[in-house]
């Protein structure tokens, strides 16, 4: 972020995105002063929360990592090792495959194979014309790329027993399986409980310090950990990013149905916004994708314009489409976000796109 722009958010007292800018002060409250610290991720808060991340997904065992890149490359690594099998069959937009630089490929010497069209979610039928026998499906809940969708749970459930019949692992990146807990109206522990392996992250929609979880059966997590040591994951102290996760966990899973009302009002407010389109709509999780009609400039001047006179800040980047005059903002919906009404929201909207 330009420092101009860093310096107007930090004057605005009213933020659009998540829970609000991310402050160091901010963030270490979140741990508290008598965290019990682990050694080499053993013990201490870091032991407490796999143990409650592993009740909260009903799975037998949990193990902590700095990152979700590192979380999934072993997991993955693990199902490919016993089935002895390479090709791991994922969504074209999956993070594995858009942001990781082919970490998969490189690192673990695996193969990514993307199935189905990229502007929708894998249906069975693009499984079934996969001939080869992968080693592991990955999916996606919910499909960040496509503004937070969710497939029918029904469809999750064929597209596992699929993989099922042919021997591969089901790991899910469930990366904001909390929001698409709410999405479903299902428990956490509902939405894992077909997947072998299950990854979830704490500062995404729980908004804590980095880090994260990968749930499984304990010979898995086992084999994780051992992971998570060659790839250097295994820091001397990962207390303070687990004790803010374990802080934070609890009260931002239960505001998540609340996110996703809220979600739902903008979205309704939007619908009256000349210009402003969201995907999908309704959301179904805490979050969307909308389109704004307007040329790149013009939003991004109307972002500092909104953060001057009006003491809010919207977004800090602008993603673009196929169409120049078309572009692309991500709203997530968290604590900042209710402290905005709907209508509000909506006449920002306005502002952006010059309505």
């Amino acid at each position: 972020m330009p420092d101009d722009l860093l310096a107007l958010r930090d004057a605005c007292d009213r933020h659009l995105v998540g829970h609000g800018p991310v402050r160091a002060a901010d963030l270490l409250a979140t741990i508290p002063p008598d965290t019990e610290v682990d050694v080499y991720g053993a013990g201490g808060v870091v032991e407490a929360l796999e143990a409650e991340v592993a009740c909260l997904l009903g799975k037998p065992a949990a193990v902590f990592l700095p990152s979700g890149i590192m979380a999934q490359q072993a997991a993955l690594r693990v199902h490919a090792d016993r089935t002895g099998r390479r090709t791991v069959l994922f969504h074209p937009t999956c993070h594995l495959a858009i942001h990781e630089d082919g970490a998969l490929e490189r690192v673990q010497g695996l193969l990514g194979r993307p199935v189905g069209d990229p502007n929708r979610l894998i249906a069975l039928e693009d499984l079934q014309a996969v001939a080869e026998p992968p080693a592991a499906l990955l999916l996606e809940l919910p499909q960040r790329e496509l503004g937070g969708l969710l497939p029918d749970w029904d469809d999750v459930l064929e597209q596992v027993a699929w993989a099922r019949s042919r021997g591969a692992a089901v790991h899910c990146d469930g990366a904001r399986i909390w929001e698409a807990a709410a999405g479903y109206g299902r428990s956490p522990a509902e939405l894992a409980a077909p997947f072998d392996s299950v990854y979830v992250s704490f500062y995404k929609g729980i908004g804590a310090l980095a880090g994260c979880c990968l749930a499984a059966e304990e010979d898995v997590v086992a084999e994780v950990r051992e992971w998570r040591r060659r790839l250097g994951g295994t820091l001397y102290g990962l207390w303070p990013a687990a004790a803010s996760a374990l802080s934070l966990l609890p009260q931002r899973l239960a505001r998540m149905p609340e996110y996703l009302a809220h979600a739902r009002a903008i979205a309704a407010a939007l619908a009256e916004v000349d210009g402003v389109r969201v995907l999908p709509d309704p959301p179904q999780v805490p979050m969307m994708h909308v389109l704004l009609e307007s040329p790149r400039e013009q939003v991004e001047a109307a972002v500092r314009r909104i953060a001057e006179t009006r003491g809010v800040f919207t977004f800090r980047g602008i993603g673009t489409t196929q169409d120049p005059g078309v572009q692309r903002v991500e709203l997530s919906v968290g604590d900042a976000t209710l402290q905005l009404t709907s209508e509000e929201v909506a006449d920002l909207f306005r502002e952006l796109v010059g309505a």
